[in-house]
């Protein structure tokens, strides 16, 4: 279970598989969660079955699943009723298994044990919105947008063009044309709410993305005499993808735990606002400077990188500190050819953002707290995988990439700025 659950969380359905393939033979394997705003649908086995197994379908068998149960029958899957083997984990996350007969399911117990424990790592890797997770969750956004995008504008032509045809006066059997018609317009109707639906499932609107924030933030402070004002963004703001909402929650929850961990902190605003195109998270307190800036910005670091946000720390002694992050909220329009950067892992992506930076091998090691050896390694390989011969040019694609640590200000003096 540990190979199971330790690993990117795109990967995980092809992990479980092989993890239940001995003793629950099967075809194929669904997970189905809306935790996932990017990929609700997590898949391995037979592409025949999983590729043509719908959302709808997955709505449909999760409602007829209780909670903390296991079923075994023929539902409808893939357009046609199939014999499955499912399960619904108390955290709402669906397990499907297409098996290989017609049988009951073996060791239903056991098999609800082994995914309870992966559907709670599945929950805790969005709650915490992981670095790992927001990129997967982002770029299956941006993927799945751009697909329903495509289909909309050539299905719509397609429809209209149909329209056209049948309302042209030169075609007889008025009856066969009228119903040509209404059914032309109803599915153009369909069509087009897909975008909206799309919309609704995968993003947040932001009042509601905010008191949920109030709610986790809660449990934190219940018993620390601290005064909180919130703010909160419009009600008419635009809603929030769901990865930068979860994204914005954490890195807020790590930033208020960091201000709560000064000596004699009474009052803290935590504000939200979000335009047309970014959320600003804005938080400030009344303390007398002592916030741990350099402790603030690591904790943000991955999830900064991932989310292309911006941070800026600002700590003014005898007056207060300020934590600004600036997430915007589309993926960029054409993220640049960067060969070899998406092979590189967690941590070569931070070796490289700190040579990007102009960072030599000990201050890198000093950095991350690690043997100056084994950052030489990790720089071996990442040369190697960015097929370069130096470490200027991979700088270079570091900064292109936008792998570069944001500078945090701390200001012993200087004049009081309007906050």
């Amino acid at each position: 279970m540990r190979d199971v659950v330790d690993g990117p969380l795109v990967e995980i359905a092809p992990r479980l598989s092989r993890f239940l393939a001995d003793w629950w033979p099967h075809r194929a394997l669904v997970i189905f969660t809306r935790e996932c705003t990017g990929r609700p649908r997590k898949v391995a086995g037979d592409a025949d079955i999983v590729d043509l197994i719908t959302l709808a379908e997955l709505d449909e068998l999760i409602s007829v699943v209780e909670p903390d149960a296991a079923f075994t029958g023929e539902v409808v899957l893939t357009g046609a009723r199939r014999w499955v083997w499912a399960m619904r984990d108390r955290s709402d996350t669906l397990l499907v298994l297409i098996p290989r007969d017609r049988s009951e399911m073996p060791r239903p117990s056991e098999l609800m044990a082994a995914f309870g424990i992966v559907a709670t790592s599945i929950r805790q890797q969005v709650a915490q919105a992981s670095p790992d997770y927001l990129a997967e969750s982002r770029a299956a956004s941006a993927a799945r947008s751009r697909a329903i995008a495509e289909l909309t504008a050539s299905h719509e032509a397609a429809l209209a063009a149909l329209l056209l045809t049948l309302r042209s006066p030169r075609l007889d059997d008025g009856r066969a044309r009228a119903t040509a018609i209404e059914t032309a317009s109803d599915a153009l109707i369909a069509l087009r709410s897909e975008q909206a639906t799309d919309r609704i499932l995968t993003a947040e609107p932001p009042v509601s993305a905010f008191e949920r924030l109030r709610r986790d933030l809660g449990p934190l402070l219940q018993h620390r005499e601290i005064a909180v004002d919130y703010t909160a963004p419009p009600i008419d703001g635009r809603p929030i993808p769901g990865e930068i909402a979860h994204g914005a929650r954490a890195m807020t929850q790590s930033v208020v735990l960091a201000f709560a961990a000064q000596p004699h902190l009474d009052r803290l605003r935590i504000a939200w606002q979000c335009d047309t195109g970014a959320l600003v998270v804005d938080i400030r307190d009344n303390a007398a400077g002592g916030l741990d800036s350099a402790t603030v910005r690591r904790n943000l670091e991955g999830r900064v990188r991932t989310l292309r946000a911006e941070l800026d720390v600002e700590v003014i002694a005898e007056w207060g500190s300020r934590v600004t992050i600036r997430l915007p909220l589309d993926p960029p329009a054409s993220p640049p050819d960067l060969p070899g950067l998406a092979t590189l892992n967690r941590r070569e992506r931070e070796v490289l953002s700190l040579v990007a930076a102009g960072m030599r091998n000990k201050a890198i090691a000093a950095e991350l707290g690690v043997a100056e050896s084994t950052v030489k390694f990790h720089v071996a390989g990442l040369l190697k995988k960015l097929d370069v011969s130096s470490r200027g040019e991979a700088a270079a694609i570091g900064m292109q990439a936008g792998l570069i640590r944001h500078r945090d200000r701390r200001l012993a003096q200087g004049p009081v700025t309007q906050r």
